[in-house]
């Protein structure tokens, strides 16, 4: 399964991650730096170090399980 990764750093400086599921590929860039700047504008995520200040990243994430018998 793949994730989108959006990581910001709020008032205390600590990193703060929204994670989506099943990202859209390829990547768009330009729609991912336009989301995360839209995120920081509205003001629309609460975390337990304040407000939503800055961009730090954004990654796409893939875990693969695999199943060990016992």
């Amino acid at each position: 399964m793949k994730k989108l990764e959006l990581k910001f750093l709020n008032e205390e400086n600590k990193t703060v991650t929204i994670s989506l599921d099943n990202p859209i590929e390829p990547v768009d860039a330009v729609k991912i730096n336009h989301a995360m700047d839209t995120i920081l504008a509205q003001n629309c995520f609460l975390s337990s170090g304040g407000d939503l200040v800055s961009k730090k990243q954004a990654r796409i994430v893939e875990r693969n399980v695999s199943e060990i018998e016992l």
